[in-house]
């Protein structure tokens, strides 16, 4: 029997669940997919209120794409103080912010002729 492969879309929408659930905001997705040369296809971006929050979100996502997906990130970097967390999918970077460390750098404007997609917040 063949596993069905899962696609990026589909990993995607587990992220934003994952976030959603430990109620992150400001949910961005960058697709770099027509840039080429970029580290990936995506970034999915957000950010929590709290180290704790950032933390939650961060295991909320990898639970989530794990139980959902079966995959794991190959990395998770960060959760040391929670300020910033990247996880690395491959072709799908998660970055976690705090929202003074998100306004900062301001990754999402690094990428401007990138297509951006905002999720709207569920409060």
């Amino acid at each position: 029997m063949q596993k069905e492969k899962i696609t990026a879309q589909e990993v995607i929408e587990q992220i934003v669940e994952g976030i959603q659930d430990k109620k992150g905001k400001g949910i961005v997705i960058v697709d770099m997919l027509e840039l080429g040369n970029s580290i990936c296809d995506y970034f999915v971006i957000c950010q929590g209120n709290s180290p704790n929050q950032v933390s939650a979100i961060t295991d909320s996502v990898a639970d989530t794409v794990r139980e959902k997906c079966g995959k794991k990130p190959y990395a998770i970097d960060g959760l040391r103080n929670s300020q910033w967390v990247a996880m690395d999918y491959g072709d799908i970077l998660v970055h976690v912010f705090l929202p003074d460390v998100r306004t900062f750098y301001d990754i999402e404007h690094l990428w401007a002729d990138a297509k951006i997609t905002t999720v709207p917040d569920l409060d």
